[in-house]
């Protein structure tokens, strides 16, 4: 076997988006706006519906990856490398998570699902003094790392290396 199975390489590519979305919007267009601004409803009710979705979907990803066939594993040309690599996979899996439970703990503690989902009255509660607020942003940073080194590894197959190790996961037909 040479490729994934071709829903989870659908879902790489869409969740890929949906992350980078989320990480962008999340940094660029929600911290930006003060807490007490009408605007920060509209953007958390993105956020968050992004945020949920992402997490159906990574375990949608999840059961797929646990119960399909997948190629070998890359060879890097350094073992440490290899070794390593799994882990790094594993690590996505275990960040995405934790940005999602630590944005549904900040969601209960602030009572948001009433005011962004529910239309109850009232300001957004200070973020940034909700006790899982730091971890949120702690998760958010490690997982723009590793995506970051993500894509160093792909890009160092792809033109140093030209082992071909992007066709695995490449949308197209089989």
């Amino acid at each position: 076997m040479t490729r994934y199975h071709p829903a989870l390489i659908a879902l790489h590519w869409l969740l890929a988006l949906m992350i980078l979305g989320a990480l962008i919007g999340g940094a660029f267009s929600l911290d930006p706006i003060p807490d007490d601004s009408p605007d920060k409803v509209g953007v958390l009710r993105l956020h968050m519906s992004f945020g949920l979705a992402i997490l159906a979907l990574m375990l949608v990803r999840l059961v797929l990856r646990l119960r399909t066939a997948h190629p070998e594993p890359a060879d890097i040309g350094n073992e440490a490398l290899n070794q390593l690599a799994p882990w790094l996979h594993w690590t996505f899996y275990a960040l995405v998570f934790g940005l999602a439970a630590s944005g549904i703990a900040m969601s209960v503690e602030a009572g948001l699902g009433d005011i962004v989902f529910g239309g109850a009255p009232g300001p957004v509660p200070d973020l940034d003094a909700l006790r899982p607020r730091t971890g949120h942003g702690l998760f958010a940073l490690a997982l723009a790392l590793l995506i970051a080194g993500h894509v160093a590894a792909a890009l160092y197959h792809q033109f140093v290396r030209r082992d071909g190790l992007m066709a695995r996961m490449a949308l197209r037909r089989r």
